[in-house]
């Protein structure tokens, strides 16, 4: 049978396995005896020991080839150990060169580990780890100095930095480290109860540590909880520290020490909870960077359920074949599922600690986490990360919402594996179905032609009944008949073809010689079709614009007033235009659009011309045209519509522009006509421009007062945002509601834009 010789360090087992069958007490009182004899001499006294039992002595032989290949500690007789033991060591208060011990603060199978000071040439405090007294063997000292020039090599933030070395009076080495003061990680997280994406943040860190230490040639071999600390900075962030590579081992050519530095093949180097299946498979010389890579799943794994996938304490009572067989052969459960078995009270601990409900951390972790940890637990290590880096990639691609690598084998990677295991099979089936698929193509394709010629011919002959009854007056129903067939047109062939405009464009103009403006909108809004090119295309465009604007669909109306004015540039079209691109938040093209309509209509004579384009340059307070240009033109309305019925609209334009030139006085006093008028949105803009210019001039009392005034008119007499239809003045509406912001971001000192009346769509 195989028992176990333990030699442990904090957390960390060291385990020999010895094999001894049959009667066990007499072979190892043979091989204690001839232990301690010269190895000529052993020869002789086991063939006197042993007699004719040529299987107790095969036993005691290899008991006696393992303790060779051990190293020197075992080949000492029990009075030179000993003796070794009674070295005295150093203590607190004790100087190693230039450092003073101030404490002991750890101590391992073979080294102990101090916090000292150092005096020059700077102040400040260290570690020191030192070779034990009795334990400086030959395989000791080369672990110790790998370990040394192991962190020598490397210079990363996240490992602890090597800072001297050196040997004590007594002969023993020992090097200086920076001291770091914090708990392990496991530990850090549960008392700060870091959430999963905390968690996994501080764990990638730990891998871009281990990451920089493979490519200094340089395997951990030993990576755990104890051996990860996180420490504080200054700044309050926390700062994970790999430390202890005691156990490290070059993976390249690279010489970490001048000491033979052998691994047995039957020592297993590490911490079985961590320790990956061919550590435990007693064949070290073959281990690479991808036994860290078992390591860090196992922490991760920790990190996410509170537990390693084993509870090695209760199979380490069963001795060190159990251990190696579970390791070895038996697959972990899932994060997931592991949760899930865990009772109860565990359960609400693991999610206390996490800042989550238990259901919510269980589907946390089902899914993308359960196939990262996997993965990198995968037991064929040729199925793991290839590297580290790709191990903390693919979190942070969970992180950032991306798909992962470690994802279980597709359903086509199984078809083609499938596949070439049955070529000829699959090759015939193949056949057999594309001659399925052609006669079954075809087969459709004439009962779609079919089909499609019947629906063409019932699409003309819809069209025709419908004008028929509109020749014989009978409007209502054509209108019915239309949409019946711009209906089956739809289905049948779609809404980019000429015959679904006109059938469109038919009924629309039915319904609003039938003064149902609502339904023609609906009608709009139900077949959103391009309209066909031709000579009443703008007049469709701006009848398109202003139904959309009434609605409050500001996107669409914009959308149709944009390109009526590529089409044929229009009072009408501008008008519609400018108020629908502030509305929309467009500053940009709407600083495009005012030069361009005070250029071409800088010279008229007709004053509702002049008021509108005067009007929508003097929306928002910087429209890009220029101002002299703006004015000249409500000059004109004022001076050319003083006997027109709608004067005080232009008296509201000119007053507006008078604010906008920096007239504050001569606009308060335009106002005091404008504010006369009944109609509300005439006392709105003349509010408006009152508040302001009062502001303006320091009259603070009556600025607000307008304001005020300003306010109630827009809630009490004004569609409010979101009603059905805002009716034909909804470009006064978007003028007032941007006058009104502007006033209250000037009067307030705040940015008071309201943003309900610009970005909501209308019912």
């Amino acid at each position: 049978m195989v028992n176990a010789v333990f030699a442990l360090e904090p957390e960390r087992h060291i385990l020999r396995a010895d094999l001894m069958s049959g009667s066990e007490k007499s072979e190892m009182g043979l091989f204690t005896e001839a232990v301690q004899l010269p190895v000529e001499q052993r020869s002789a006294f086991l063939l006197m020991a042993c007699g004719g039992d040529a299987e107790l002595r095969a036993n005691v032989e290899a008991l006696l080839r393992a303790h060779v290949e051990s190293g020197e500690f075992l080949e000492k007789a029990p009075e030179e150990i000993k003796a070794q033991a009674r070295v005295p060591g150093e203590k607190t208060g004790d100087w190693i060169g230039r450092y003073k011990l101030l404490q002991q603060i750890g101590e391992g199978g073979c080294g102990v580990v101090f916090m000292a000071e150092q005096e020059e040439p700077v102040r400040r405090k260290v570690a020191i780890k030192i070779v034990k007294p009795g334990m400086d063997t030959k395989t000791v000292i080369a672990r110790f100095e790998a370990e040394r020039q192991a962190l020598a090599l490397m210079d990363h933030p996240n490992i602890a930095k090597v800072l001297d070395a050196g040997a004590a009076d007594s002969g023993r080495p020992y090097f200086v480290m920076e001291l770091v003061r914090g708990n392990k990680i496991t530990d850090y997280c549960d008392q700060n109860s870091l959430k999963t994406a905390a968690r996994l943040d501080m764990f990638i860190e730990v891998c871009d540590a281990v990451q920089h230490a493979h490519q200094k040639g340089i395997i951990h071999r030993d990576l755990k909880p104890s051996n990860i600390i996180v420490t504080t900075l200054p700044s309050g962030k926390p700062l994970p520290k790999v430390i202890d590579f005691g156990i490290a081992k070059a993976i390249t050519d690279q010489r970490l020490t001048d000491k033979t530095l052998f691994t047995s093949f039957e020592l297993l180097i590490g911490t079985p909870a961590y320790m990956s299946p061919e550590q435990a498979a007693l064949s070290s010389v073959d281990i690479d960077t991808r036994s860290d890579i078992y390591s860090l799943g196992v922490l991760l794994y920790e990190l996410l359920t509170g537990t390693t996938p084993f509870d090695t304490s209760e199979l380490l009572k069963r001795g060190i074949d159990e251990v190696r067989r579970v390791v070895r052969n038996v697959e972990p459960l899932r994060p997931s599922t592991r949760l899930s078995t865990l009772v109860a009270g565990d359960l609400q601990s693991v999610s206390r600690h996490r800042q989550i409900e238990r259901p919510r951390l269980i589907r946390e972790l089902r899914g993308d986490l359960d196939w990262i940890v996997m993965k990198a637990l995968e037991k064929d290590r040729e199925r793991r990360y290839p590297t580290v880096n790709a191990f903390a990639m693919d979190m942070r691609r969970f992180l950032g919402g991306e798909a992962i690598l470690a994802r279980p084998p597709s359903t086509f990677y199984k078809l083609g594996r499938f596949v070439r295991r049955h070529r000829l099979f699959c090759a015939g089936a193949c056949f057999v179905l594309i001659l399925f698929m052609i006669c079954l193509v075809v087969t459709i394709r004439l009962i779609v032609d079919e089909r499609q010629m019947r629906n063409d011919l019932a699409v003309n002959q819809a069209a025709l009944e419908a004008r028929l009854m509109m020749d014989a007056g009978q409007a209502a129903k054509a209108v019915d008949k239309y949409v019946a067939a711009l209906e089956l047109q739809q289905k049948s062939f779609g809404l980019d073809r000429p015959r679904a405009a006109e059938l469109l464009r038919s009924a629309f103009d039915l319904l609003l010689s039938l003064g149902k403006s609502d339904d023609a909108y609906e009608l709009l809004v139900r077949y959103p079709i391009p309209l066909q090119d031709g000579p009443d295309r703008a007049d469709w465009l701006t009848l398109r614009a202003q139904l959309f604007a009434r609605k409050g669909h500001w996107r669409e109306a914009g959308e149709a007033a944009a390109l009526g004015v590529k089409l044929r540039p229009s009072e009408r079209l501008y008008h519609t235009l400018a108020p629908l691109l502030v509305a929309q938040r467009n500053i940009e093209a709407y600083r495009k659009l005012c030069p361009e309509m005070v250029a071409h209509f800088a010279g008229t004579t007709n004053a509702s011309t002049g008021d509108v384009i005067a009007k929508d340059c003097l929306i928002l307070p910087d429209s890009g045209a220029n101002m002299d240009s703006v004015a000249a033109l409500a000059e004109t309305a004022v001076t050319v519509g003083k006997k027109e019925v709608p004067y005080t609209f232009y008296l509201c334009t000119k007053a507006l522009a008078d604010y906008r030139q920096g007239k504050y006085q001569e606009a308060v006093a335009g106002t005091s006509i404008i504010l006369k008028d009944p109609f509300p949105y005439t006392q709105a803009e003349g509010s408006a421009v009152l508040a302001m210019a009062q502001f303006r001039l320091g009259q603070t009392n009556g600025a607000h007062a307008a304001l005020t005034k300003l306010e109630k008119i827009v809630r009490e007499t004004l569609p409010a945002p979101g009603s059905r239809d805002l009716g034909s003045d909804w470009r006064d509406w978007i003028i007032v509601h941007a006058l009104l912001d502007e006033s209250r971001t000037l009067i307030e000192g705040v940015n008071s834009i309201n943003l309900d009346w610009r970005s909501k769509s209308h019912e």
